[in-house]
């Protein structure tokens, strides 16, 4: 059974001040999610579901439908507020989506077979999926997991703070704990990260960080329903609150419910966080083609 590519993108990207999901950033207007899509099929994927708004159904299906007809199943779901488990009620004031756990879960009717949760709006390289694909269709445990690791310093933005989690692997490269680390900045000569209290914490660049680049098994979602109703339970008024994957995993290992393998990659990552970051993202795709990685025109 090939595995299935999930890609989060409903978040409204409120740093960045558009729809970047969508944004063109290839040579033809491709955006970042036409190279993950191209990396997935040729790393062996065979179904990629988009997790979007509602709002954002015409524009991705205009940007999408034709050019992946005959390539891969596509599949569409909704990631709306009011979708709660019952018992609970949509506050009248919540504007922001409850988090990329929430995320996943919303694809539970859709995802029969093992996955690769990852975000929209970063490009994280061809070996990452070659060795995701690998990973989905070998491990044989329904509680082992895994995600792409890659080095902080390697994913940071030149114009403002970043959100990152910092992992922590044994020696057989199994995930042990992971920080979310909310806000870290790189500056001309260190990098460090920012606490509410205005503290500041010195990193080295070389921490291992979750990407949100992540398999799964169907496994997942019964654990995801129960964490998330837990999650609304304490957190349901606060408005800003949101439920992240890195965290959610784990809690999986510490409760012995699951593993998770740190898988390594020998490939670039980048992203749009900041409108800024743009011209830089467009700069290393326009150098990856160059190297022959990528056809100049991507679905021809």
């Amino acid at each position: 059974m090939k595995p299935t590519l999930l890609i989060l993108a409903a978040g409204m990207g409120s740093r960045f001040g558009g729809l970047k999901q969508v944004e063109p950033v290839g040579p033809n207007g491709e955006a970042i999610i036409d190279y993950s899509i191209y990396d997935a099929i040729r790393a062996g994927f065979g179904k990629v579901v988009f997790i979007i708004r509602e709002s954002f159904a015409d524009a991705f299906k205009e940007k999408f439908d034709a050019k992946l007809k005959g390539k891969i199943e596509v599949e569409y779901v909704y990631q709306e507020l009011h979708m709660l488990p019952d018992g609970f009620t949509l506050p009248a004031d919540r504007e922001k989506p409850w988090g990329t756990a929430h995320a996943i879960l919303v694809a539970r009717d859709v995802i029969k077979e093992p996955f690769c949760a990852l975000n929209a709006d970063d490009f994280y390289g061809y070996n990452a999926y070659k060795a995701m694909a690998k990973f989905l269709t070998t491990s044989k445990n329904e509680n082992e997991y895994a995600m792409v690791g890659y080095k902080l310093k390697e994913t940071l933005s030149e114009f403002g703070f970043v959100s990152r989690g910092i992992c922590d692997s044994d020696a057989e490269n199994n995930l042990r704990k992971i920080v979310e680390t909310i806000r870290i900045v790189k500056r001309p000569n260190e990098i460090v990260s920012i606490e509410s209290d205005g503290s500041e914490t010195q990193l080295t660049g070389n921490e291992v960080t979750s990407m949100n680049n992540w398999g799964f098994k169907p496994s997942v979602f019964e654990k995801l329903k129960k964490r998330f109703t837990g999650f609304l339970e304490n957190n349901i008024g606060n408005l800003k609150s949101e439920m992240y994957i890195p965290s959610v995993v784990f809690d999986m290992i510490d409760d012995n419910e699951a593993v998770a393998k740190v898988l390594e990659a020998d490939s670039p990552w980048f992203g749009v966080t900041y409108k800024e970051d743009k011209p830089f993202v467009i700069e290393k795709l326009n150098a990856l083609i160059a190297r022959g990685d990528y056809p100049e025109k991507l679905w021809e």
